[in-house]
């Protein structure tokens, strides 16, 4: 009997250990996983184009087109307003108002000076009954080169007499149909100078450039010349339509 005994414990031994053995196995088994951290997934922000300039749009950058990009512009800006002040002096003749911008085109040459002067350097420009100028000269030398350059000017209808031994008078006659059509024919002949001014302006630019051929710089050098000459056609336009010719 002892001696079962002594058998039944080392089998009950070995039953305890394989439990204990499967109900480790089995704990492994039913452990749940760790749980793992949601993640929100993001996405980059959208840029708005809106803002964005198309590439034939952008500005120049290079530091050298952008010198000689104002210098040309200055340039054409010059010839423009330039043609703008004579359109005006043009049109005022044409509507028959009496103004001393009527002789601005006048340079007088002075005895022994080879310099050619604006009419307003060397005397004053005043309007005498509404239809004639009265010109004063700073001295009575200047008398004869000032009546002298108001002929060579070749102003329609314009012929300086002598007044006194300082004063030239130019009647200024109202002008006639023909006379309108004259004076716009004139503006247009400058007009066209003027674009053959900006033209010039904008190749000698391009050609101190030398840029590459579908450059941003050729590009914005092309819409500047075009923007200047379009201005010259608005002034011609606008003065035919205010003087009533060229409809």
């Amino acid at each position: 009997m002892s001696l079962l005994r002594q058998a039944a414990v080392p089998l009950r031994r070995r039953v305890f250990v394989a439990l204990e053995t499967k109900a480790r196995v089995c704990s492994a088994t039913l452990q749940l996983p760790r749980p793992i951290p949601c993640q929100r997934r993001t996405y980059a922000k959208a840029k708005s184009t809106a803002n964005l300039v198309p590439g034939s749009q952008q500005p120049i950058t290079d530091e050298a087109a952008r010198e000689e990009y104002k210098k040309c512009e200055e340039k054409m800006k010059t010839a423009v307003d330039w043609f703008r002040k004579e359109c005006g002096t043009i049109q005022a003749r044409a509507s028959g108002r009496i103004t001393p911008a009527v002789l601005s085109p006048v340079r007088v040459r002075l005895p022994r000076d080879d310099h050619q002067y604006k009419l307003e350097e060397v005397a004053t420009v005043g309007v005498r009954d509404g239809n004639m100028l009265m010109v004063t000269v700073f001295d009575e030398e200047y008398l004869k080169p000032v009546e002298q350059a108001i002929y060579e000017a070749k102003l329609p209808n314009m012929v300086p007499q002598r007044f006194d031994k300082r004063t030239v008078s130019v009647p200024i006659p109202k002008p006639t149909v023909e006379a309108r059509q004259s004076l716009v024919t004139g503006a247009q002949k400058q007009a066209e100078d003027t674009r053959q001014q900006i033209r010039k302006h904008h190749q000698a630019s391009l050609k101190r450039g030398k840029y590459a051929k579908h450059s941003i710089e050729l590009e914005e050098f092309q819409k500047l010349a075009h923007r200047y000459i379009g201005e010259v056609d608005s002034v011609i336009n606008q003065l035919k339509k205010e003087t009533g010719v060229g409809k």
